[in-house]
């Protein structure tokens, strides 16, 4: 049976150190600071901004909330992000998308400060990723994955690893980042041919299809390290599931994360921890 990698203790252990680390820039005057913009009441926009809220409470960061009406123009979104760029007490900004139709999306992604850039959807961030720099922040979910590599002592040195998917949000992120751990990696995706041969050669695989239960035994192998991003809800089984068919993957792999519990409960934690890093980094400077 594989080892199950949960999240739970991989939080705790961020949470403590980001708390640590948040205690610490108070002494110096500095109070990390997230600002929330959202633009109408959409749910899961409400749930995710809670357990963000939550998460900033429990390590000692702020929260500034800059809620717009559903149907604000695209001066007053502008104006109300740009001031966020240029408040001072302000060191991250968690920008809610996909903006309603009326919102250029690109040109708010584009505006976004990406120093501030907690989410990591700016050009800026996506190119420290790439450089390996601290060019704003990585994509959330892509990091979460490798915290719960580094929290369970997986090392990727020399490794093979394969990540199922190309996103920008996760697959190409979480590549980049397998390969500054000195992993070999191979990005497979939707026209990848013999995708089973490939993946099943790999010492790591991080499953980010998009394709929830896509992935079972024919994609795996004894001895893996399985991370599986995905999540959504099965209708016929009644509860969240991943992208990987977890009762094919547990008896086969050598560890798996499960859905839910896995790299999910991660992601907000990550997030919290890049406005304490950025009001850190804003510190450094003075």
């Amino acid at each position: 049976m594989a080892e199950i990698l949960k999240g739970a203790p991989v939080t705790a252990a961020l949470n403590e150190k980001m708390a640590a680390k948040a205690a610490q820039l108070k002494e110096c005057g500095v109070i990390p600071t997230l600002a929330i913009l959202r633009v109408g009441e959409r749910s899961d926009d409400l749930s995710y901004e809670r357990g963000a809220m939550k998460r900033c409470e429990a390590v000692g960061v702020e929260v500034k909330n800059v809620v717009l009406p559903e149907d604000v123009c695209q001066a007053d979104f502008d104006q109300a992000l740009q001031q966020l760029n240029e408040d001072d007490s302000v060191h991250g900004i968690l920008m809610f998308r996909p903006l309603p139709a009326q919102l250029d999306n690109e040109k708010a992604r584009q505006m976004l400060n990406p120093a501030k850039d907690i989410d990591g959807c700016t050009d800026g961030s996506l190119a420290g990723v790439f450089t390996n720099t601290k060019t704003g922040f990585p994509p959330c979910t892509a990091q979460a994955a490798m915290e719960i590599l580094d929290y369970y002592g997986i090392d990727c040195t020399g490794k093979k690893a394969a990540v199922i998917g190309r996103s920008l949000v996760v697959g190409r992120p979480a590549a980049m980042m397998l390969m500054h751990k000195n992993a070999t990696v191979t990005i497979c995706h939707t026209k990848t041919v013999d995708m089973p041969s490939i993946t099943r050669e790999a010492d790591i695989l991080i499953v980010c299809a998009g394709k929830m239960e896509t992935i079972g035994g024919e994609y795996l192998r004894e001895g893996q390290v399985v991370v599986d991003v995905g999540i959504g809800w099965n209708e016929e089984k009644g509860k969240l599931c991943g992208d990987v068919k977890f009762e094919e993957a547990e008896p086969l792999v050598g560890a798996v994360t499960p859905v839910p519990g896995g790299v999910g409960t991660v992601t907000t934690s990550v997030l919290v921890s890049h406005v304490v890093e950025a009001a850190a980094r804003k510190a450094e400077m003075r």
